[in-house]
């Protein structure tokens, strides 16, 4: 499973920053980070995105307490670089790259025996 946690981290950050990019490109709103008012009038830009963004933030916050939970439980210590990647690139990429770092302290804590 290891390896295919690595894989959907990666598809997890380009599949979705695809879009990211061709906003950059036709805005100048590079990485949606330039124009935060922007960013936030489009992400909220009518009900249908504003329950996706609700349904996606809330996800988030859980994921941000699971994974400082599971973090301190298999000693974890990569887990600010998970929410800096997580906070920059999205939740698509993040939480596929923490299962990855899962599965890698289940090898070492069986190795270590």
């Amino acid at each position: 499973m290891k390896r295919i946690y690595l894989a959907l981290t990666g598809l997890g950050f380009v599949l979705p920053n695809f879009f990211v990019v061709k906003v950059s490109v036709e805005t100048g709103n590079y990485l949606l980070y330039t124009k935060p008012l922007e960013t936030f009038r489009a992400m909220f830009a009518n009900d249908t995105a504003s329950a996706f963004m609700v349904d996606l933030l809330f996800v988030v916050f859980v994921f941000l307490l699971w994974t400082y939970k599971k973090a301190k439980e298999y000693k974890i210590k990569q887990l600010g670089l998970v929410w800096v990647l997580t906070f920059a690139l999205g939740l698509a990429g993040g939480f596929p790259m923490f299962l990855y770092l899962i599965e890698k302290a289940k090898e070492k804590r069986l190795d270590d025996g």
